[in-house]
């Protein structure tokens, strides 16, 4: 299906209104393309999977200053280069143990119980708080955040229960984490 540059751009400009499915068709549109580019250079699946998951979320958090003289593909190669270059920053930067994709899917069924500063802010809320701030952001957060937290669901349980890519899964879960940090932090400013 061939798909010409009126509806990409038609689809750029719902997204910066916040219209998730503009979100979703650029997502679905572009993440092949992305997704190889990245391969090629890093060859490890892991790393690929995190730039491009990243490269999404900023894409869609900035996407307000997406220059249309530009290609959009080339913006989100651009921005893919960048977490690339941020990654092995902090690589070497780390005590870091390159590994395999071999030993990553051994590792895979272990659980990261390390926070993000997301998850920090909130799990600091008193459950009806958080459900009250919860039902500020629009339906498909509120689900990906009620199965996740509160279902315990995997990435890949929740695709299978919406119907979704699992990357589609992963992006929204960001998307939503974040939104409902910001949420938590302006509300929390108000009370001081």
């Amino acid at each position: 299906m061939e798909i010409n540059s009126e509806i990409i751009l038609n689809n750029i400009e719902k997204a910066k209104t916040g219209d998730q499915v503009a979100f979703t068709f650029l997502l679905d549109f572009f993440w092949n393309e992305v997704y190889g580019f990245m391969l090629k250079r890093t060859e490890n699946e892991t790393d690929t999977d995190d730039i491009t998951i990243e490269t999404f979320a900023k894409a869609f958090d900035k996407i307000n200053t997406y220059n249309p003289e530009f290609g959009f593909n080339t913006w989100l190669i651009t921005i893919a280069k960048n977490v690339h270059i941020d990654m092995l920053r902090k690589k070497k930067t780390s005590l870091f143990i390159d590994i395999t994709d071999e030993d990553n899917n051994n590792a895979f069924n272990v659980v990261d119980d390390t926070p993000t500063i997301e998850d920090d802010i909130i799990t600091e809320q008193n459950l009806s708080q958080l459900l009250n701030y919860i039902k500020t952001l629009k339906p498909a957060y509120q689900e990906v955040i009620q199965l996740r937290y509160f279902q315990e669901m995997t990435y890949q349980d929740m695709a299978e229960q919406l119907d979704e890519p699992l990357n589609n899964i992963k992006i929204k879960l960001l998307r939503a984490k974040k939104l409902l940090a910001e949420t938590i932090s302006k509300k929390e400013k108000k009370k001081t």
